[in-house]
């Protein structure tokens, strides 16, 4: 008799966690923060992928890239949303071993618009522990101002840049 509520509980908060994210926000400026590396904040790993449905699909015996493409376009009935989906994909998972106030700054620079820094921000409050957060350029930014050229990603506490990552092109 108690098993129920104890597994409507633990359904409900696993139900919970698997919510995606809303929408990065979009700043118009990245203001410049100091640099103070801490080790309790890391970068634990990066997934990157590309979207372009004006190109034909690259031949590969990968499935792991076969599936990202599908996952990507999955539930796009017409062309207006396939072309919507277009774009640059990120997944950084990264980790805070002491709880923080923390901000995930993806700052990155598009093939149309030369040294022309964009950037997409995340906030976790109160956070710790293992986290992923996911970043996308898609849409008109996509088609209008082509793929990322270059990128760098930042994790940010107190005003504080505290873990950076970033492109072999990053300048």
């Amino acid at each position: 008799m108690i098993r129920i509520p104890v597994l409507l509980c633990a359904l409900l908060a696993i139900a919970g966690c698997a919510a995606p994210e809303g929408p990065a926000n979009k700043l118009e400026k990245a203001n410049i923060l100091p640099l103070a590396l801490d080790d309790s904040f890391q970068f634990r790993k990066i997934q990157q992928s590309s979207v372009d449905t004006s190109k034909p699909p690259v031949n590969t015996v990968s499935e792991v890239a076969a599936f990202e493409r599908q996952r990507a376009l999955w539930g796009a009935v017409d062309n207006s949303e396939i072309q919507a989906r277009n774009g640059n994909y990120y997944s950084f998972f990264w980790k805070s071993r002491n709880p923080a106030d923390v901000t995930v700054r993806l700052e990155y620079r598009q093939a149309g618009l030369a040294n022309h820094v964009l950037a997409q921000e995340r906030y976790y409050p109160s956070t710790h522990g293992s986290r992923k957060s996911m970043f996308e350029v898609t849409g008109d930014d996509f088609l209008e101002n082509g793929r990322v050229t270059s990128w760098r990603v930042l994790l940010i506490a107190d005003g504080r840049i505290v873990a950076i990552r970033q492109s072999y092109m990053w300048k």
